[in-house]
């Protein structure tokens, strides 16, 4: 083995680890805010997110890159459309999760990455081959696998998590949007903007101080769990190609299921794992032909001399 495979290797297992790490942090603050559910107001939960998430990203950012710098953007009016999606997102999950268990909820929010394959074409451009919509297609299948909707096996409150995953693609094509033209720290800092500003003038009319101090650390951790998870993410993905770190991320529904069981009592029926796998096969297939085309576009780019 030579010392570039070795260190390629070193790099893959250093992005999985990274991956790994978000795939656990983030159920984790889901299951803390499944559990304030039941006592909080999901719009104090929301501020206790958003502004923990802006003021970890200031203490992170800010030290090395400077204010000013930080928050300079060219374009100001996607960044402020970015954080309002980003909140929508949260507004919807965080009221939806207090009647869905964390797996089923987990897999509905997985469909973000089909919805940001069917609007890359009409958004950003790009060709969707056929292929890439049968996925897209099946994907939703597995969701309706896990939903059932008129059975009753999950709440219609899941209306909420669909539209959660919705506002979350949105944001993602956002954010692909501004990554060729502001740094990745600026983009961190506004996802955090809106939530922050107007959550912090609706949290009085909403906000009770915690029962106790169990509770309390539950608050100050969700934005410091929310700001590492997809700090994570983003590391993972600077160490190896998405095709070998994406499936790492599906490791969220496995833990989201052990912590269901372990302090909601929720366990998954043999339906709810269906579509489970259907859903992560359909992601699977979309990542591989993605880093298929990036891969061809490589190759077919003129060498430079």
């Amino acid at each position: 083995m030579t010392m570039a495979q070795e260190k390629l290797g070193t790099d893959i297992l250093r992005g999985i680890l990274f991956m790994c790490l978000a795939a656990t942090v983030l159920p984790v603050m889901n299951a803390f805010v499944k559990y304030l559910n039941a006592e909080y107001h999901p719009f104090a939960i929301i501020w206790a997110r958003t502004t923990g998430h802006f003021i970890f990203a200031l203490l992170l950012f800010a030290p090395a890159a400077g204010l000013a710098s930080l928050f300079r953007t060219q374009r100001p009016g996607l960044q402020v459309c970015r954080s309002l999606l980003h909140l929508a997102s949260m507004l919807c999950f965080f009221t939806g999760i207090a009647f869905v268990p964390l797996a089923e909820a987990s897999a509905i929010t997985f469909l973000a990455p089909f919805l940001v394959t069917a609007l890359s074409g009409p958004m950003l451009g790009e060709k969707v081959g056929i292929r890439r919509w049968s996925a897209v297609v099946v994907g939703f299948g597995g969701a309706l696998v896990v939903t059932r909707p008129g059975s009753g096996a999950v709440p219609p409150e899941a209306i909420l998590l669909f539209g959660s995953a919705s506002a979350y693609a949105l944001y993602q094509i956002l954010t692909k949007r501004v990554s060729a033209l502001d740094r990745p720290e600026t983009s961190v800092i506004y996802s955090g903007v809106a939530g922050t500003l107007i959550m912090s003038m609706v949290v009085p009319f909403f906000w009770i101080w915690p029962n106790d101090w169990v509770d309390a650390v539950l608050f100050l951790s969700l934005g410091i769990l929310g700001g590492l998870g997809h700090y994570f993410v983003a590391r993972a993905f600077m160490w190896g190609p998405a095709s070998v770190i994406s499936p790492f991320n599906y490791g969220q529904i496995a833990v989201a299921t052990v912590l269901g069981y372990l302090m909601f009592g929720n366990l998954p029926d043999i339906w709810t794992w269906v579509g489970v796998a259907i859903i992560i096969s359909s992601g699977l297939y979309i990542a591989y032909r993605e880093t298929r085309r990036r891969a061809e576009r490589t190759a077919l780019r003129p060498e430079v001399k």
